[in-house]
């Protein structure tokens, strides 16, 4: 017994050190990797990088090395700064020979974040339908949700806990109209009030087919979406931008990057390559051009496309090794779990 107690000992004092060890090195003698915050300008063409040097303060600079003071960042970048450029009266009638205005830019201008930890997620299978086209300014959460299953979709009142079968038959019927197979192998939506209208879900069926699935005056929307036979989708995302062209991204088992424009359906590769699971992404797009910002652990990469064919214009990467040091560890950016991991 006094054996194995020492044999236990001496098992629990090594972990703790291969835990802490690392820890306290990470701690005392390691340095934050930082990368520049990094914007492309449609006024110079060019990257324009803001961050902080020692020993020098806060520097804006384009990939050419020239430095600029904070006006002249604010009029190069003027979709970011609208805001300080219209106080002080300095925003541009017209941007590469195109006449805009501010309530233009506000329509165009969107965000679009993702993180490896919110898709790494334990997700409930039970998604709200909204209603499209409600006739009200306001969006209302229904009193059910849905679930799709083996044969069918499924409603079920959430108050009452029951399955509604004549709203569940009519969205099945509509769906195996559609060529739906049964059941889901993606579903992908923002079941949320707070955005301007809804668009429902982009559904991937089990044959690998892509749908667009909504609810419109209390009847089903369901469109079939022709893909490449080429495309294997991986991870979908549903838009919902204010000026209603896109309506998802999605990535394949490659994983490139593609743009779902909206109304026409049509899927646009990119030349973005993106890791849901691994890597962060964000972009922030205007009326002219989008940048892209992939974060992997070696490097943020930054594109800038096309806002209106979404072709490459521009692209550099800074290196950056966020790895960390070796040991056990128990949570990780990646995802939210608590488990012990080397």
């Amino acid at each position: 017994m006094i054996r194995f107690s020492k044999i236990f000992l001496c098992i629990t004092i090594i972990l703790l050190l291969i835990w802490q060890l690392p820890w306290c090195y990470a701690f005392f003698a390691g340095k934050a990797s930082r990368t520049p915050f990094t914007l492309y300008s449609s006024i110079t063409g060019d990257f324009i990088s803001i961050g902080h040097e020692e020993g020098v303060g806060m520097v804006r600079k384009d990939q050419s090395g020239h430095t600029y003071t904070q006006e002249q960042t604010d009029s190069i970048l003027p979709f970011f700064y609208m805001r300080q450029l219209m106080s002080d009266e300095r925003f541009p009638d017209t941007i590469q020979g195109i006449a805009i205005t501010p309530r233009e830019v506000q329509n165009t201008n969107f965000n679009f974040r993702s993180s490896a930890s919110d898709i790494n997620l334990p997700k409930v299978q039970l998604y709200p339908l909204l209603e499209s086209m409600s006739g009200r300014v306001d969006l209302v959460m229904p009193e059910d949700v849905f679930r799709i299953t083996d044969q069918d979709i499924e409603f079920i009142n959430m108050k009452t806990n029951s399955i509604e079968g004549d709203k569940s038959l009519q969205f099945t019927e509509a769906m195996k109209k559609k060529g739906f197979r049964f059941p889901a192998r993606l579903i992908a939506g923002n079941p949320s009030t707070r955005k301007e209208y809804d668009e429902g879900y982009l559904i991937v069926d089990n044959s690998g087919k892509l749908f667009h699935l909504k609810q419109t005056k209390g009847r089903p929307y369901v469109r079939a979406i022709a893909l490449p036979k080429e495309v294997n989708i991986k991870h979908l995302f549903l838009t919902e931008f204010r000026d209603r062209k896109t309506l998802g991204f999605l990535t394949d088992v490659e994983n490139h990057f593609y743009v779902l424009n909206n109304k026409t359906y049509e899927l646009v590769k990119t030349e973005v390559e993106y890791n849901p699971e691994t890597d962060g992404f964000s972009i922030f797009g205007n009326m002219f051009d989008w940048t892209v910002c992939v974060r992997t652990d070696h490097a943020d990469n930054y594109y800038a496309l096309n806002a209106d064919d979404y072709s490459l214009i521009k692209s550099i990467s800074f290196p950056i090794d966020r790895s960390g040091v070796p040991g056990l560890h128990f949570t990780s950016s990646d995802d939210k779990y608590v488990k012990p991991r080397l």
